[in-house]
């Protein structure tokens, strides 16, 4: 059995949230992340993505599954249930994602300070 998903996956500050570089929609990263280790049912992938909306999660993997990174699978018996698990295209995606998280924490810094920076700025641009 795979261990659960850690509800504290994705703090808010983790550098996923930060990363510049976006494919898909906010969510996909973070999605693609979870299913690493084998496939999850939706309220498994609930736990750790607990910042998205049922609706928005339910869109973001409707839009991986049409990419094609992500393959849906629908089980019927005594308890029907769905389970989400990448594609080999999908996974194709985690070494690459793996380079940009690797970019993300060596710029962590740079990056906030940019933001930071940027939203001082239109907050006076806007008062002004």
């Amino acid at each position: 059995m795979r261990e659960p998903l850690p509800a504290d996956m994705f703090d808010e500050l983790c550098p996923s949230a930060l990363n510049p570089i976006r494919f898909g929609d906010k969510w996909a990263p973070l999605v693609i992340h979870c299913l690493e280790h084998g496939p999850r049912r939706f309220s498994e992938l609930r736990v750790p993505l607990k910042r998205v909306t049922p609706k928005v999660l339910t869109q973001s993997l409707r839009s991986l599954e049409r990419d094609g990174l992500v393959k849906r699978t629908a089980y019927a018996g005594a308890t029907p249930h769905v389970a989400y698990e990448l594609t080999p295209l999908g996974r194709s995606m985690l070494e690459p994602m793996a380079v940009a998280y690797a970019w993300v924490e060596e710029h962590w810094e740079e990056l906030l300070d940019a933001r930071e920076s940027y939203d001082d700025r239109a907050h006076v641009d806007r008062a002004g």
